[in-house]
């Protein structure tokens, strides 16, 4: 068949990817978007859109493929696109799945049944326990993982038998609130494990193919923040064996279109186990593309009309290395908790590819998963290619909202990364990246504020940003992320600086980034009324969010760590705890309610207070 119209059922980066693509290979295409989204990048950049209530409506997606005629569905990744009732929905309305049949995805999404499958293949997998056997039994640490859908969601590492009971209940939750199914699986947790990952892509006429390995170790709350491709310090054996067995499952399963089968690499034995099979495209996929020289969407469109692949084996010649780091609203030196706000200024830079669908002036909310885009280099061998990420995270920032930028050229730039193979996937629960020295910035602030407020004389003369002195009247406040714009001044940049930075600078204070990291420079009001701070026993929001539960009421006594509610945002739960024993004063948090970050939830006064 000819795929004349494609709707992509997701939003965002995907689905601008996916459009990407199809404006290539001249196919109209159909955009989907709830009213959050109605003015957003991946609308705009459509033939046609059409609204949905939720991007989890199945039935309004299918009615949207009809109303525009389209002829394909991509389902992108996350939301539905390892629905198997949704592929055979589709499928059944005789719209071509850009994916793996129902079938597979039955079989493979789930990891129960695709360890049993991989088992039969001669694959290796983790040892596992069932969750109904003693958990005094177990040799801890185990892993808790939901047996259904991915990105780290509904998985909790337990130590102990006595946090086994509660670890469950809490996976089961996550599980049930992000897949609607609570299945959960108990493996043996491997503490210093690579993850490692390898791309097969298969046709409807038996030809399947792997296109390298990737890594995909630095990870933080079992979700990915960095990937490449090739996974470095693989000899050339294990590697083969990778290959060798990802290429056997998907055969054995019969697999068709874009695949990738993960495992866990332990760094201490060199043994290698199946962890799991995602069967769409990944969101690290571009480092494969770059790799091997593909555009994985345009060969899943291929697959997907029936078309034989265009190469087998043999035909595939792999090239550069490719890095790629996913850009969160999140704070990352604050226990990346997520962040929300305006992205006031949108600068990503031009030396790197970057899949993305942030602009300027766009609100980011915690409605959805809080990855904002993606930024993408290469180079001749990994060294290169690692310098050119440093280099590409210094000309990014996003102005308006904390982001883990400023973390992520840290990490880029130090020596454990340098190291090819030397981070595992605990790595990051294990070290605190330190984050930037703010003196530079403190200066590049100075000069900015100064060229732009030459008063004389007036109560914003030219006295209030000062290199050097500690007593210059400057308050810094630096967090992960870019820049912070506010207002309406200009906006900045130094080309004199080695690293240019983009600020924005009003008459009370400086908005800048530098080296990936935000800075905000404060004029302090020396007439202002400063009132004494909120006391220890105030328990604020983390993070801006949905309160789940509250679990306390005022005049309850409670315990130091004591739970006193639950607040959920981006499908992560963090739990409130009391700081210290004493009494609840003040509970201004309601279950159902959305809190912004800082906002007062709880007060715990001690007896002598």
């Amino acid at each position: 068949m000819t795929i004349q119209t494609l709707l992509v059922a997701n939003r965002g980066e995907i689905a601008r990817r996916v459009f990407r693509t199809c404006r290539d290979l001249g196919i109209r295409t159909v955009a989907v978007h709830t009213d959050l989204d109605a003015d957003a990048l991946h609308v705009r950049d459509a033939d046609v859109a059409v609204r949905v209530p939720t991007y989890l409506d199945g039935d309004a997606l299918l009615a949207a493929a009809k109303e525009t005629g389209a002829d394909a569905i991509h389902p992108g990744y996350g939301f539905l696109s390892e629905n198997a009732s949704f592929a055979a929905a589709v499928t059944d309305a005789g719209i071509a799945w850009v994916g793996p049949s129902p079938k597979v995805i039955e079989q493979m999404g789930r990891k129960d049944a695709a360890r049993d499958l991989a088992v039969a293949a001669g694959v290796p997998v983790v040892p596992s326990y069932a969750v109904d056997a003693d958990p005094a039994t177990f040799a801890y640490p185990v892993l808790v993982k939901a047996a259904a859908g991915g990105g780290g969601k509904g998985m909790r590492v337990v130590r102990a038998a006595a946090d086994f009971d509660a670890a469950v209940a809490a996976a089961k939750r996550e599980a049930a609130g992000a897949f609607g199914d609570d299945t959960i699986l108990v493996e043996k947790y491997v503490e210093r494990g690579r993850h490692i990952e390898v791309q097969v892509l298969g046709d409807s006429h038996g030809t399947v193919v792997h296109l390298g390995t990737r890594e995909c170790s630095v990870q933080r709350r079992h979700q990915k923040v960095l990937e490449e491709a090739p996974a470095p310090a693989l000899d050339d054996e294990l590697r083969e064996r990778l290959h060798q067995a990802s290429v056997a499952l998907g055969r054995s399963v019969g697999y068709e279109n874009a695949g990738t089968i993960e495992y866990l690499l332990d760094a201490s034995t060199g043994d290698f186990y199946f962890l799991e099979m995602n069967t769409r495209l990944q969101v690290e996929h571009p480092v494969t593309e770059i790799h091997s020289g593909t555009d994985l969407v345009a060969l899943q469109i291929a697959v997907a009309a029936g078309d034989p692949l265009p190469f087998d084996q043999s035909g595939i010649r792999f090239r550069d290395h490719a890095i790629e780091v996913r850009i969160y609203a999140e704070d990352a030196f604050g226990g990346f908790l997520p962040q929300a706000g305006t992205a006031t200024v949108v600068s990503w830079p031009v030396t790197a590819r970057v899949d993305h669908a942030l602009e300027s002036g766009q609100v980011v909310s915690t409605s959805y998963d809080p990855m904002l885009g993606k930024v993408i280099v290469s180079g001749r061998d990994r060294e290169a290619a690692r310098r050119a990420l440093v280099a590409a995270l210094d000309d990014t920032a996003i102005l308006g909202l904390t982001t883990n930028t400023g973390f992520l050229r840290v990490l880029a730039a130090g020596e454990e990364f340098a190291v090819p193979g030397g981070i595992d996937t605990a790595w990051l629960d294990r070290h605190d990246v330190p984050a930037p020295d703010p003196t530079p910035a403190r200066t590049i602030a100075a000069r900015l504020w100064l060229d732009a407020n030459t008063a004389a004389s007036g109560p914003f003369a030219a006295d209030g940003f000062r290199a050097g002195a500690p007593a210059a009247p400057a308050v810094v406040e630096f967090t992960d992320g870019t820049v912070v714009l506010p207002g309406s001044p200009q906006i900045v940049r130094s080309n004199d600086l080695r690293t240019p930075p983009v600020a924005r600078v009003t008459r009370h204070h400086v908005e800048l980034a530098h080296q990936g990291q935000r800075y905000v420079f404060h004029r302090p009001d020396a007439s202002a009324d400063h009132g004494a701070a909120a006391g220890d026993g105030t328990v604020v929001a983390p993070m801006p969010g949905t309160v789940l539960d509250v679990r306390v009421a005022v005049g309850d006594t409670v315990a130091e760590g004591d739970v006193l509610g639950v607040v959920e945002a981006m499908k992560m739960e963090l739990a409130l705890k009391a700081p210290y024993a004493g009494t609840v004063t003040a509970v201004g948090a309601s279950t159902g309610q959305q809190v912004a970050l800082g906002a007062e939830l709880f007060v715990v006064e001690t007896e002598e207070a």
